[in-house]
């Protein structure tokens, strides 16, 4: 899964309905008592709510100290820089009051009342509870090195870059409201409601948006391109999503970015797993896959059958036995490349090794989506973890391979291991290479200028005439 790629009685419905009140109080409590405990306490939540929240990831550079920004963030718009938020006073957040650190995180309000960009996603971070607010600025005041370096501003085109027309945008996508647990829910469901629509943000990255970027609520958690990869469907969907998976099998995915045999994590899904999941409690994992396994359902009419139920093993070495490769190698069939480039690991048969560590190409989650934008990223880019995550890395091809070789490798792969309505063009593999398709929005940057430049000279007009 991406960056995963979650009756009774009438006469007991009051007495559950009860008992889960009482188990979200006492979550709630909680989150209050730790933070009026102890300061030493309320900095070590802090820190594990800033893991939940994997702020580390976006405002890390690579190489660079934590939390010190730099990092370049890619989006539709352009890239977008990250900033310090280390307790420095002149380069980080340091003479943040707690309600400007409040106003940051739900309200997207930098301490000079500026708007931030939504690439922070403090639509999701509205939903963060008091206690935990003030947890993390315990954290971020009192247990993170303050680091005396200023990354590079932002420099999107015009008009995006002009942060007061984001109050439009907040005014349309940004509720602002902190989590509320269901009295109906227990209190495990409730936990991982949370954590998975507060703390992590999953719908910051899973859930589609509309032309202006906002996120499409009706289609919560139902698969959305990041530019380059894709973020597949995580509803409960037993065939879009992950319905058919166990709660088991969803905590596993991620605690280690795998699922057995059929999913292994990648690209952005790789990072949050890395940098923040991972880390989290096995309550807290447990309660978050409980929660996605009863989200409403989105299917996608192309999904007749689970992702990791697509594909067979085959032997395509008869194609290709006795047969020269072409002098124009852009021209090598797809048994040709796959032998020459995938088979040394993945094996002739696609089945890998039996432990897995070689994964398995059919009934593989990487394979089994009718969207084959990932299969073309991890050729592009590999598979890296962090070096502290065992497991068997897989190297990049971009420079090996051209757009030509990928497509017909891609098509090979999904028509003899994976879903079959999953098309690689050339031209799509040269739009991921290069990063992505940039947002229709980008049209409007230079009949904007005009525009704004015809209204003030009417205005300059209005105004001689006015005054003559």
């Amino acid at each position: 899964m991406k960056k995963i790629t979650k009756k009774i009685s009438m006469r007991n419905l009051v007495t559950v309905k009860t008992v889960g009140a009482l188990l979200v109080a006492t979550f709630l409590s909680a989150s209050v008592h730790a933070a009026t405990g102890d300061d030493t306490l309320l900095v070590q939540r802090g820190k594990y709510l800033a893991t939940a929240a994997d702020c580390i990831a976006c405002h890390t550079a690579a190489g660079g100290k934590p939390f010190a920004g730099g990092a370049s963030i890619a989006t539709p718009l352009g890239a977008i820089i990250s900033t310090n938020i280390t307790p420095s006073k002149d380069n980080g957040i340091g003479n943040y009051t707690l309600q400007q650190f409040t106003d940051a995180l739900r309200k997207g309000k930098r301490a000079d009342g500026a708007n931030l960009y939504p690439a922070m996603p403090y639509t999701a971070y509205a939903g963060i509870t008091d206690a935990d607010v003030a947890a993390l600025y315990a954290y971020f005041m009192q247990g993170v090195a303050a680091v005396e370096s200023k990354p590079p501003q932002t420099e999107l085109p015009f008009p995006f870059n002009v942060r007061l027309s984001l109050a439009a945008w907040n005014a349309m996508n940004l509720d602002g409201k902190p989590f509320v647990a269901d009295p109906g829910k227990s209190a495990e469901i409730n936990r991982g409601a949370y954590l998975g629509q507060a703390l992590a943000h999953c719908s910051t990255c899973h859930t589609p948006r509309s032309s202006t970027m906002g996120e499409l609520s009706a289609r919560s958690l139902a698969g959305a391109s990041l530019g380059t990869w894709y973020a597949p469907n995580i509803t409960s969907d037993p065939n879009s999503g992950i319905g058919n998976w166990s709660v088991e099998e969803l905590a596993a995915y991620l605690k280690t970015g795998r699922a057995g045999l059929k999913a292994q994590a990648a690209g952005p899904m790789a990072e949050a797993i890395d940098h923040s999941l991972r880390h989290l409690n096995d309550q807290d994992l447990h309660a978050l896959a409980s929660w996605l396994k009863q989200t409403t359902p989105i299917h996608d009419a192309a999904d007749t059958r689970p992702t990791d139920a697509w594909g067979a093993a085959a032997d395509y070495t008869g194609s290709i036995r006795g047969v020269a490769w072409p002098a124009d190698h852009r021209q090598m069939t797809g048994p040709q490349i796959y032998d020459a480039y995938c088979a040394s690991c993945h094996q002739a048969s696609g089945k890998g090794t039996p432990d897995g560590g070689l994964p398995p190409l059919f009934n593989n989650t990487a394979l089994g989506r009718s969207n084959g934008d990932n299969l073309v990223m991890a050729i592009l880019q590999g598979v890296q973890r962090q070096a502290d995550v065992p497991g068997v890395a897989m190297p990049a091809f971009a420079r090996s391979l051209s757009d030509e070789q990928i497509a017909t490798l891609g098509n090979f792969l999904t028509q003899q291991f994976g879903h079959p309505a999953a098309k690689v063009t050339p031209q799509r593999v040269a739009e991921l290479r290069a990063g992505g398709v940039s947002s229709p929005l980008l049209k409007w940057v230079w009949p904007g200028i005009v525009g704004v430049i015809v209204l003030l000279l009417l205005m300059l007009r209005f105004l001689r005439r006015r005054h003559s």
